[in-house]
């Protein structure tokens, strides 16, 4: 206990104060003591009744005015996520469908006392966009979400988590606001990591347990902001000013769950119970309409892989992700918004640097992270790797254009080199490659020798691409229609 802490109570003279007025003075002394053994969580005392922030009734009525349609959310979905077009479908429905419900349920309907709620499984590769899906929907919404990995917790949380923490750290996102954090968003990813034991040697602390104890936040059930090891909790039950203060309660009712991994194996339990059935003289056909395995996924294969038949039956919604193309990677580069391209373009221009691609060069970006086996992800890495020395060389120069071409991809180290020992040189091949380029988009024929002198004399603070979309757009002197 801090010094300050216990010469503030010392001053105190308790012979004279009752019990409650003990227990709310070591509250107060723990609400501004500075210490590591407290929750990061703000002390709320029984008395205060601060109304909650404009933002949560706004979002509250937010939430009465729903009315979008899983169109509307899977358009917006495409702006940003590339594919998946029957995820999409799926999870805008099972969106619409859940916040219609609460909408009924604050509109004081009864329509919603039969509904079931639609917590979602979402199954599919690393990289895919499962993630960024869910985040996207929520930004929508405009509710508070948080992602976690089943892997933290443990079904007793004294070797990990306690799966209640989940709920605590979405009260903390919603801004310590009850009303608001009880619609909000759980993610929970590597949900096919706590299938069974991953060691013998030891008590499976981290598999079935904690599917049993998801159980019971999934559905209805109340949990305390504060758990039974909080400091402040420990005092309150002690000196009898534990009262369960319904302001201190969190209900999972409203609460959308959706978990995700990437169940490697699923697919050939699929498969061979659809080989079984083929089997003898009763054997059918295989569906036309069946691309994958994951298309005819029925809940006796989870529970094969390894998830309790409760647990499985939790998640009525399925979604299945496909793996990326290398099509897939080159339109997440070139069509989708807050693309890794664009936050990459604008770290060199950060230098005064304008980097401008080729179209085979992003192919063969996409063709390499392709390889790497881990989805988009792999986008970002292969960029860094591609213009690491780039990135550390340029800015020390007068080079302040730089034009990726599939060469460029395939050996950077060498087009560096060559670059740095003749820029000038180096230089005017990139600003020709490029006019060329779009020259063919804008239908015109460029007359080079006059762009050069003009960009070879801007200062570092000047974009060369500036100049050149003002010499395109000069026909008169320097372009003439092809």
């Amino acid at each position: 206990m801090p010094d300050e802490f216990k010469k503030e109570i010392d001053k105190e003279d308790h012979s004279t104060q009752g019990i409650d007025q003990v227990s709310q003075t070591i509250l107060d002394q723990l609400k501004n003591t500075d210490s590591e053994l407290l929750m990061t969580f703000p002390f709320e005392t029984k008395s205060e009744t601060n109304p909650p922030p404009s933002d949560n009734n706004n979002l509250i009525q937010h939430i009465r005015d729903f009315s979008r349609t899983p169109k509307e959310i899977k358009d917006y979905l495409d702006r940003f996520i590339v594919g998946q077009s029957n995820a999409k479908k799926a999870l805008a429905i099972a969106i619409c469908d859940h916040y219609n419900a609460i909408k009924d349920h604050l509109n004081n309907s009864h329509d919603q006392e039969s509904y079931g709620k639609q917590n979602i499984l979402m199954i599919g590769p690393t990289g895919v966009g499962k993630t960024y899906l869910i985040k996207r929907i929520a930004e929508l919404i405009g509710v508070p979400f948080i992602k976690s990995d089943a892997t933290k917790f443990t079904e007793t949380g004294y070797q990990g988590g306690d799966v209640e923490d989940l709920v605590r750290q979405l009260y903390k996102k919603a801004e310590n606001q009850l009303e608001t954090a009880q619609f909000g968003i759980i993610y929970l990813d590597e949900i096919d990591k706590i299938t069974g034991s991953q060691s013998r040697q030891h008590k499976d602390v981290s598999g079935r347990g904690v599917q049993t104890n998801l159980l019971k936040i999934m559905e209805d059930t109340d949990v305390q902001i504060r758990p039974p090891w909080d400091i402040q909790s420990q005092l309150k039950q002690m000196m009898g000013n534990n009262t369960g203060d319904a302001n201190e309660i969190i209900n999972t009712k409203h609460i959308l769950f959706i978990m995700s991994g990437a169940f490697n194996d699923l697919e050939s339990i699929i498969k061979h119970r659809l080989d079984g059935a083929t089997i003898g003289f009763e054997r059918q056909k295989p569906s036309a309409t069946c691309n994958t395995p994951l298309e005819d996924l029925r809940t006796q294969d989870l529970v094969k892989f390894g998830l309790e038949p409760e647990f499985a039956g939790r998640m009525p919604v399925r979604v299945s992700l496909n793996p990326l193309s290398i099509q897939d990677l080159f339109q997440i580069l070139t069509q989708s918004e807050a693309s890794i391209l664009d936050h990459y373009i604008k770290s060199f221009k950060r230098y005064n640097i304008e980097l401008a691609f080729a179209e085979d060069a992003l192919y063969e970006i996409a063709t390499i992270a392709h390889e790497e086996g881990i989805g988009a992800r792999a986008l970002a890495s292969t960029l860094e790797k591609v213009f690491r020395e780039f990135k550390f060389e340029l800015p020390s120069t007068t080079i302040r254009f730089l034009y990726a071409t599939k060469n460029l991809i395939k050996n950077p180290q060498k087009h560096l080199q060559s670059l740095l020992k003749n820029p000038h040189e180096e230089f005017k091949l990139a600003v020709k490659a490029y006019l060329n380029s779009a020259s063919e988009n804008h239908k015109v024929k460029i007359h080079f020798e006059t762009l050069f002198d003009a960009c070879n004399q801007s200062s570092t603070s000047e974009s060369i691409i500036q100049i050149i979309n003002d010499h395109l757009t000069n026909k008169e002197d320097n372009v003439s229609h092809s």
